[in-house]
């Protein structure tokens, strides 16, 4: 057998030992064509390894056949070649092996060595690769990792020193971090630039591929660099007349990522086009997580594989996403996004962009790297990309996304302009029915005032109290014609009688506000809520506590409905519920819907907000009189201390807390500590606000009931006639006989006369 064709015989044998059984019938109908005495010699060397194992082919071929990996000499760790220290085998791949190792001279660096597969050895390699060293040289870009050195081993194997560049393939990088489309296709315009540095330098690449463009991260950012350059076509096999058709035995490439004028048996010349199509396959899985024809990962032969390339179009990303759901949500998870929204994303533009990369006629693909990365530049912009005809409707959608606030700006001017004159001829309508109600309000409030009229009275003057009561008589003819201010003024009416401890008639007019108001459609409004909260409060203040909690809890169903759970109004009405519950004695269930309450405020408001802090108070004022003392004494404690240092130490809420505070301390048995609390209160209040003020009737009583019980009859006395007499609440009133911290009083007239006192006040607020 001649010399030249045991090289054919080495080449192919090598492959085909490569390849999976399955895929080896259809590579050797590829790599022999027509030639079956090469493919019966390799048949026959294929049968005798299986049969005798590896050892066979060195036996067989001698000193000519070093061919697989699996009778290649393996160098061991710390070997030298050359000047380069083998540290660790980092890659291995059908070029040969890739090795980090340590360059001692002439200087010191970690380098990766390739050592090429002494099956693909040709006296020419190291031939070519230094007529091309000049060029690579040129070479001097950021993405683009360097080449150092080539030489061969001891045994003949060609090496290649490289730039170590630890990083990992640009698809692994991107789906480890989840990167999203735009951030992807960020790291490809790099890459492009890179690609078309080389090209400028007249170097092709010819074997582009996610292996080959590693990422590592530099001061946290994503750096691409690509390895390889040059390598490609030093390795490249000869053409002759001999090795036409075991090209495809020998060919220097990747299936899947190779462009079809490198896949042609006939050999095609490669230009720059080649790499450009290779970027669109990388670009083609960044998009996908998938090869355009599927490759290995489909089961598909080598030779089918490249087949397709030469003769089928591959699937538009968008397709390839909308074909297959489950592989496609695997797809989608890891670039932060789902299935429907990944098909939408890649429909268009970057559907146009992948498949003008791919096409398989090159006079019709991207020119240049540098023309590629600039479309994908264009779709990052929202600029029209070349890629796509440009339809006035397309130009225009572009523009629109360009210039989103600018045209959101005139389209917000166009809608005012067509706005305002719909308003003008509405304007009118309105004008005329406000004129209608001021004229109404005008009228009912002059009715009122004129209780200060002098012919109607003299000799006094106008009191709150008379005012209000001229209005509420009035409000039900004054008002007839307007039921929705109608129902708003009852309201805010209701509210002052309320404020002024006349529960009676602020239970009356909130009553009627409310069933105007259902009456005339208004029964989900704001007005509505508000006034069944307040007269819900109203109740509570009176003793009625059945009454307040079968209202409140029907106000709390209907917000939750209308309003959602997170509402203000409905947190408000979830509040007051919680209050009367344990008002009621039911501070189970109270202290249950307060720690509700407590985890929405903390979460929408804040931990310090004021309603935070008042939920606070009344979870712990549930806790105590459920009898958990101590959980609701830390909570007042740091409730205090955060009042004090927020709100200031003489602020009315500050108060409530140190008051709160003192209960508990009084039913622990801590006397001392609580009259200590109750005297600091007490001065305060007294020193800054008014007499009447309710939460100063609230201090004296609780005071009162420590005295009481500590036997301080006449202190307690007093105190209990200041809180009876200026603020104290009905229900509160109708109380004092029953409060067992007064059981040492009841049989002192002082105390009888004055729990009939309180009832008698209580009877005026209340009506009953």
């Amino acid at each position: 057998m001649k010399t030249v064709h045991w090289e054919q015989v080495k080449q192919v044998l090598a492959q085909a030992l490569e390849q999976s059984p399955e895929d080896r019938q259809a590579y050797l109908d590829s790599a022999c064509g027509s030639d079956t005495q090469l493919r019966a010699e390799v048949e026959s060397l294929i049968t005798s390894h299986e049969q005798a194992g590896s050892q066979f082919l060195a036996q067989a071929a001698g000193e000519l056949l070093h061919l697989s990996s699996a009778t290649e000499p393996q160098p061991a760790v710390e070997q030298m070649i050359g000047p380069y220290r083998l540290r660790q085998e980092i890659g291995r791949g059908g070029m040969g092996q890739v090795w980090l190792a340590e360059q001692t001279e002439p200087v010191c660096r970690q380098v990766a060595l390739k050592l090429v597969r002494i099956g693909m050895y040709d006296p020419e390699v190291l031939r070519r690769f230094h007529w091309e060293r000049q060029s690579l040289a040129l070479m001097d870009h950021p993405s683009i990792a360097k080449i150092f050195d080539a030489g061969t081993t001891p045994q003949g194997q060609p090496y290649f020193a490289m730039e170590y560049v630890p990083g990992v393939p640009i698809t692994d990088y991107c789906d480890q971090k989840q990167l999203k489309i735009a951030d992807r296709l960020q790291l490809f315009v790099t890459v492009c630039e890179a690609v078309q540095h080389a090209h400028q330098k007249a170097i092709i690449h010819r074997d582009l591929k996610p292996a080959n463009i590693l990422v590592q991260e530099i001061d946290g950012k994503a750096a691409p660099r690509i390895i390889d350059f040059g390598l490609a076509k030093a390795l490249e096999p000869q053409m002759t007349e001999q090795s036409l058709y075991t090209r495809m035995g020998s060919f220097v490439g990747t299936p899947g990522y190779m462009s079809p004028e490198q896949c042609h048996p006939a050999g095609q010349d490669v230009d720059t086009r080649s790499d450009v199509y290779s970027l669109g396959v990388v670009l083609y899985v960044l998009l996908t997580g998938s090869l355009p024809f599927g490759g290995n990962a489909d089961r598909q032969s080598v030779h089918e594989v490249l087949r397709r390339v030469r003769e089928e179009d591959p699937p538009r990303p968008s397709a390839r996403i909308a074909k297959n759901r489950q592989a496609s949500s695997a797809s989608a998870q890891v670039r932060s996004t789902n299935p429907e929204q990944l098909a939408s994303a890649l429909r268009g533009d970057l559907d146009w962009i992948a498949m003008k990369a791919l096409d398989r006629d090159r006079a019709q693909r991207y020119g240049t790297a540098a023309e590629l990365g600039a479309d994908v530049e264009r779709y990052l912009n929202h600029e029209p990309v070349s890629a796509r005809a440009a339809s006035v409707s397309y130009r225009l959608l572009k523009y629109v996304r360009r210039h989103r606030v600018g045209v959101a700006a005139a389209s917000f001017l166009v809608v005012i302009l067509a706005a305002f004159a719909v308003m003008q001829m509405l304007q009118l309508r309105r004008t005329t029915r406000e004129r209608d109600r001021a004229d109404r309000i005008a009228d009912f409030m002059t009715g009122i005032f004129k209780v200060a009229d002098p012919t109607e009275k003299t000799g006094s003057n106008v009191t709150a109290r008379e005012l209000l009561d001229k209005a509420s008589n009035q409000i039900d003819t004054g008002l007839a014609k307007d039921p929705q201010l109608q129902a708003e003024m009852m309201y805010v009416m209701g509210r002052a009688y309320m404020n002024l401890g006349l529960y009676s008639r602020s239970q009356s007019l909130l009553e009627r506000s409310i069933a105007i108001s259902n009456s005339s459609g208004q029964q989900r409004s704001r007005t509505t809520f508000k006034a069944i909260h307040d007269l819900g409060w109203d109740l509570l203040q009176q003793g009625k506590l059945a009454d307040s909690e079968k209202l409140q809890r029907k106000l709390l169903e209907s917000t939750r409905k209308t309003l959602g759970p997170d509402d203000p109004e409905t947190l408000s009405a979830l509040g007051i519920l919680a209050y009367t519950l344990c008002e009621e004695g039911n501070c189970s269930e109270g202290a249950k819907l307060n720690r509700e309450l407590l985890e929405k405020q903390t979460r929408i408001l804040g931990p310090e907000a004021y309603y935070t802090l008042v939920t606070r108070d009344n979870l712990a004022i549930a806790l105590a009189k459920s009898g958990h003392l101590s959980e609701a004494e830390a909570l007042l404690t740091k409730t205090l201390e955060i009042r004090r240092r927020v709100w200031g130490p003489e602020n009315l809420v500050t108060i409530d807390s140190m008051v709160n505070l003192a209960d508990v301390e009084r039913d622990l048995g801590r006397d001392e500590a609580a009259q200590k609390l109750f005297e600091e209160a007490l001065g305060i209040e007294v020193r800054v606000f008014a007499p009447d003020q309710p939460e100063l009737a609230g201090t004296r009583y609780d005071f009162a009931c420590l005295l009481a019980h500590n036997d301080r009859a006449d202190e307690a006395l007093a105190l209990l006639q200041q809180a009876v007499d200026h603020g104290l609440p009905p229900r509160d009133d109708l109380g004092i006989a029953d409060e067992p911290y007064f059981r040492s009083l009841r049989d002192d007239p002082r105390f009888t006369a004055l729990v009939e006192h309180a009832k008698q006040r209580a009877k005026l607020q209340t009506g009953n």
